[in-house]
């Protein structure tokens, strides 16, 4: 592996470690002599009769160790929806693995235990959420007649139109009954704390895990619209179609009597992953820069914009003089042509590869801090001006395999897959260029 590469694995695991969901909770969390601080909120532990825990994302487990480690005993009970191997060894809090990005039976099962235990808190009870990347898919609880099966069918429309995490969720919460505010309706008249780890750009509260304790301010009609802005409405099922059609009544509104006793906070984002990447970057002796941490769009034409960034690098010194090092974060978007095996960070990795092919002195990476990226068990892929030479030497096509979606196999085969295993973490995606 040559040094770029090597620097470029460093920058991104101090990524990792400013994502950490331990040291993220207990930064925002204290509890002293019977008074629990959160952010700027100070509630009496005393007056609380009962304390329960739920939640769901790809996090949870590691959050939940945490609040473990303050309430202890004070906990009466707690169910976690998380991603299957995304677990802790926990006492009070229960762990539920599930499916994830489609939704499956245990996660509705799941959700359906976790309506009920905040149902029954009663007023002078304390709900702690936890919610992090993944929830959206991890709390699946259709609204009736909507079937799991006919949510996972609209699940797999909305993920190959390539419609963004926004969108997504727009509809989501939309045949939903804990999704948009509806999982704090369900708490009221409960005292309800959500700890968030973001991984959504510009850390909005109703979209982040569809915002299931936060004021929802999308609409059945905007629903709709995405759909048909897809051209996916009459590819539906009808049952959602039939719901998204409807005018009401809708998720709670900011203002709503239901989030009186609610606080949300978020204690982790991927503004402060990418901020410690630039300082690991600038230790290593890079002139470093973020370009920006709200990066969407269509992945292959934002990989290519990342690659001229690093042309330019080399030709002028703009925006940096070598060695330098750019830094992005945010969540890019795959429409799905082909029929091949990837995920976005992969295929960010792929066609930034063949546009700084034969350049000696540029790496890129493109990595998911949640340590999967799609349906693969690669977090993502590292490429430099090498990579397309060498997979046209084992008889790849570089071209044909971004036309097919195909990016893990083309890394499988030339070197470049990044794997992590499971982080327990989850602040969407960091990507790192570097020119020597």
């Amino acid at each position: 592996m040559s040094t770029l590469s090597q620097d470029a694995l460093r920058i991104f695991r101090a990524a990792l470690k400013a994502a950490d969901p331990v040291d993220a909770v207990l930064k925002h969390v204290k509890i002293a002599t019977g008074i629990l601080t959160v952010g700027r909120k100070r509630y009496r532990l005393n007056a609380f009769r009962n304390t329960y825990v739920v939640g769901a994302g790809k996090a949870g487990a590691a959050m939940a160790e945490a609040i473990e480690r303050l309430f202890g005993e004070q906990i009466c009970g707690g169910l976690i929806n998380v991603k299957y191997g995304h677990v802790a060894g926990l006492r009070r809090i229960e762990l539920n693995e599930c499916g994830h990005p489609l939704p499956d039976r245990k996660g509705q099962l799941g959700a359906e235990r976790i309506a009920q235990m905040v149902s029954d808190a009663g007023a002078n009870d304390l709900v702690i959420c936890l919610i992090s990347g993944g929830a959206s898919a991890l709390l699946p609880l259709p609204v009736a007649p909507i079937t799991l099966e006919e949510k996972q069918r609209t699940t797999n429309l909305l993920l190959n139109c390539g419609a963004n995490i926004h969108e997504f969720n727009c509809v989501r919460k939309h045949i939903s009954q804990l999704k948009g505010g509806q999982l704090a309706r369900l708490t009221c008249p409960a005292t309800m704390l959500t700890l968030i780890l973001s991984d959504v750009i510009g850390d909005e509260l109703d979209v982040i895990g569809s915002g299931p304790t936060a004021p929802d301010r999308s609409t059945f009609a905007e629903a709709k619209a995405i759909l048909e802005k897809y051209a996916i409405l009459d590819k539906v099922p009808p049952a959602v179609r039939e719901e998204v059609m409807k005018s009401g009544p809708e998720t709670p509104k900011p203002g709503d009597r239901v989030f009186a006793k609610v606080q949300n906070v978020i204690v982790g984002s991927n503004r402060l992953a990418v901020d410690r990447a630039l300082a690991e970057a600038d230790a290593l002796g890079y002139r470093a820069l973020v370009l920006s941490t709200f990066i969407e769009g269509e992945t292959r034409e934002v990989a290519r914009v990342h690659a001229a960034i690093a042309k330019e690098m080399i030709a002028t010194g703009r925006p940096l003089k070598p060695p330098a090092c750019i830094i992005s974060g945010g969540e890019t978007t795959v429409t799905i042509r082909g029929t091949g095996l990837g995920g976005r960070n992969q295929e960010f990795a792929l066609a930034a590869a063949l546009d700084i092919a034969g350049l000696p002195k540029v790496t890129i990476l493109s990595a998911g801090t949640d340590g999967t990226d799609g349906p693969t068990d690669a977090a993502g892929a590292i490429a430099d001006g090498s990579t397309v030479g060498i997979a046209q030497a084992r008889g790849l096509d570089p071209p044909t395999c971004l036309a097919n979606n195909d990016s893990y196999r083309f890394f499988e085969n030339v070197g470049g897959l990044i794997k992590t295993g499971p982080t327990r973490t989850n602040v969407a995606d960091v990507r790192i260029i570097l020119v020597r």
